[in-house]
């Protein structure tokens, strides 16, 4: 799906498929602890559009095939929109050079949680400071950038790091985040810009609870992510639909919202010799805002 963006934000997740008896290619996954499917997802951190999903069977790891995922997601967008700059965002279960490379070899940046460990919270234990004056019933948050190689990486990576000390507490929590962003980029804006990427867990509702994208129904794996891949037709098509007809402050709305507001309207169908009328009552009250849209989609005809 292509928008006329200057920006560009991939949001890759993993997410978890119920399944019922022995379909193919079920299996337990530990994390969730049940068996099902283990879909990757890619979305539009920005529209909300679904821009990539492919099944897998429910004991693969979060990051398994991420590379064939993402390498063919980043060529047809650089092909497609070359002015525009890309940024991949993604949790812990991401932070592998199988996404590093595939970025900084087409020039698309990235931020990626890092798990902690002890090399890493050595790392940060260096820039944080404990003097006399330290204010213990006050909460204390620092940021601070560094480079760091992890044994699996080929080269130093830029990590960008959070320091929090709770009020009354003693020690400092740290949270990590690989970035290939330039330093002129802080390490506050870095966190602020991963942040965002929990509007994802929205767009992954929508599409489970609306659009059945978990819907696993067949014996057959092949039959399963056929249905998959109509669900996410069917949730880009209503989210182009928002984009296109509502007005910028509804187009957040969720298409149970939609349903409510503009769909269930009570109507009575009449019929005369040469034409069909669909009457709807006056007294609606959504009713000016349902004409609107209805003229924003004649108008793309």
């Amino acid at each position: 799906m292509i928008r006329n963006n200057t920006e560009l934000v991939i949001d890759i997740d993993s997410t978890h498929s119920d399944t019922f008896g022995r379909q193919e290619q079920t299996n337990y996954n530990a994390h969730y602890q049940t068996y099902g499917y283990h879909p990757l997802v890619a979305f539009n951190g920005l529209t909300g559009d679904f821009l990539k999903a492919e099944l897998r069977p429910g004991n693969q790891y979060t990051s398994k095939g991420i590379k064939a995922f993402i390498e063919p997601l980043l060529s047809h967008y650089i092909e497609e929109l070359p002015t525009t700059d890309i940024l991949v965002r993604g949790d812990s279960g991401f932070a592998t050079p199988e996404v590093y490379e595939p970025c900084e070899n087409t020039n698309c940046h990235y931020v990626i949680r890092l798990k902690n460990n002890n090399k890493l919270s050595q790392l940060a234990e260096q820039f944080v400071q404990y003097d006399d004056n330290q204010k213990w019933d006050e909460q204390e948050v620092y940021y601070f950038s560094s480079f760091y190689q992890a044994q699996s990486w080929s080269k130093l990576r830029r990590v960008c790091i959070r320091s929090v000390r709770e009020s009354g507490e003693l020690l400092f929590h740290h949270a990590f985040i690989v970035t290939n962003l330039s330093e002129n980029v802080s390490p506050k804006v870095v966190f602020s810009l991963y942040e965002k990427r929990g509007t994802m867990e929205n767009f992954i509702k929508e599409a489970k609870t609306v659009f059945f994208f978990d819907k696993t129904d067949s014996p057959r794996f092949v039959e399963n992510h056929t249905r998959m891949m109509i669900s996410v037709l069917a949730y880009n098509l209503v989210n182009f639909l928002k984009k296109i007809a509502f007005k910028k402050i509804d187009q957040g709305m969720t298409i149970q919202t939609i349903r409510l507001h503009f769909l269930k309207i009570a109507g009575k169908l009449v019929q005369t010799a040469r034409k069909i009328y669909l009457k709807l009552p006056s007294y609606h009250v959504q009713q000016n805002e349902f004409y609107a849209i209805f003229r924003r989609l004649r108008r793309c005809q």
